[in-house]
């Protein structure tokens, strides 16, 4: 019997949510004001950082069996910020306190420094409907 290969992996995962993530910082800072194409990037990057969030104790499993527990705490500290950013994202978004927006990017910026986005991959539709998506979330 041969080896099963996973190749979703939350590393995979990780690298394509970063990607994105980076993409849309990108468009997002191209931007002179907030409309709803605006919005509906702001609610994806969202989505996409909780991706990256959730992923971290997934990746950190094979390392605490192995008793990587400190290892596995690193990792869990070097990604923390995900979680943190998320929320504070999504807190700015229901609150439409578009006038903090530019100080939470610069926020984001240096988790993003090492990807460098020389062509758009991403399309529009990635992002399309996602702010009534995160709406629909409160409701």
């Amino acid at each position: 019997m041969s080896r099963v290969i996973n190749t979703d992996s939350p590393g995979k995962r990780r690298n394509q949510q970063m990607r994105t993530s980076a993409e849309l910082l990108r468009h997002l800072s191209q931007k002179p004001d907030i409309d709803a194409e605006a919005k509906d990037m702001l609610a994806l990057l969202v989505f996409t950082l909780r991706d990256i969030a959730n992923g971290i104790d997934e990746s950190t499993i094979a390392w605490e069996k192995r008793d990587y527990w400190i290892k596995a705490e690193e990792f869990r500290t070097k990604w923390g910020w995900t979680h943190r950013m998320s929320a504070e994202l999504e807190k700015l978004i229901f609150a439409e306190l578009w006038d903090d927006l530019p100080a939470l990017m610069v926020k984001l910026f240096p988790h993003f420094s090492d990807i460098k986005v020389n062509k758009i991959t991403r399309k529009d539709q990635a992002w399309i409907g996602c702010y009534q998506e995160l709406l629909s979330e409160r409701a």
